[in-house]
């Protein structure tokens, strides 16, 4: 094997491997609030087709669309300044979390006033708001938590 390919195997595993070693002793807070920023993105916009198709029609229904971008500001400022990660992106990740189990009961609200309600359950899963997705927002939020709580990457 050449020597510059080595070289290139080699700093891709001492990468590898300082990141595998961030994680095992807690030093993750950047590449989590990185990750909270993207997933809180892709998120709101997949709530706001998902929304849209029901033509937004509560509005309560705009809340974690607007909550995506929020959380991505927060992430990423969290990723470049330890302050913002230790403030801003809890605050901003409790908000999302809130919204994401506030969007559970309203999901569950929705599918009990379909035709039928919860005794014709299975139908009104399948058609019916979908129950578990707003956990996915509470996900997100939750990554942003972990990260205000772990210690900084070197």
């Amino acid at each position: 094997m050449p020597r510059a390919a080595r070289r290139r195997e080699h700093s891709a595993a001492v990468g590898i491997d300082r990141l595998l070693r961030n994680v095992e002793t807690g030093r993750f807070e950047r590449s989590l609030s990185a990750l909270t920023a993207a997933g809180a993105l892709v998120t709101a916009a997949e709530i706001y087709f998902e929304h849209d198709k029901a033509s937004f029609g509560n509005r309560w229904m705009w809340a974690p669309v607007i909550l995506g971008p929020v959380g991505a500001v927060a992430g990423v400022a969290g990723f470049f300044n330890k302050t913002a990660a230790k403030t801003a992106l809890p605050v901003a990740a409790a908000t999302i979390v809130a919204n994401g189990l506030q969007g559970v009961y309203l999901h569950a609200r929705g599918i009990g006033q379909k035709p039928g309600g919860w005794r014709n359950l299975r139908y009104n899963l399948e058609m019916g708001p979908p129950l578990l997705a707003p956990l996915l927002v509470t996900m997100v939020g939750g990554m942003g938590l972990l990260a205000a709580v772990l210690r900084r990457e070197k």
